[in-house]
């Protein structure tokens, strides 16, 4: 993989986002978002991938535990094709119906606050979808 790549949580208020290094090893967390909705997103998006280098995006899709998808499933399949095509580059998506959960675990052991939790949740969840891509391989499967 040359280039970084960004993930992206989707949330209805916030997006966390995480980035790769440019050898695609490891996933670091980027400041969270606030949700503006439409072009205010894409174009906050934008300035990310500009000023991190971005080569792809993978957003997580947020599955239910069977597999199936509901509408916040929906929610982020079309917001991952408006990204593809807003941005040019290639967007695809990573089941993370496991990574909010995970995110919350590790925060809890961690002994961090309810409140700190909240503000950093998203951030680590976005961290946990990239790891996972990248250590699976950075597959280039379920394109939005």
């Amino acid at each position: 993989m040359t280039g970084a790549a960004l993930a992206i949580d989707l949330g209805d208020k916030t997006i966390g986002l995480a980035v790769s290094d440019g050898l695609g090893i490891t996933a670091q967390g980027l400041d969270t978002l606030e949700r503006h909705g439409g072009h205010r997103d894409v174009d906050a998006l934008r300035a990310v991938c500009l000023e991190r280098e971005v080569a792809r995006i993978i957003v997580g899709l947020p599955r239910n535990m069977d597999g199936t998808e509901g509408p916040r499933a929906v929610k982020s399949r079309a917001f991952a094709r408006g990204l593809r095509e807003a941005l040019a580059l290639p967007v695809f998506l990573w089941d993370e119906r496991f990574t909010t959960a995970e995110a919350e675990r590790l925060l809890i052991a961690a002994d961090v606050s309810r409140a700190k939790r909240a503000k950093v949740i998203d951030k680590l969840a976005a961290q946990l979808i990239l790891q996972g891509w990248l250590e699976a391989g950075c597959p280039e499967v379920d394109p939005a």
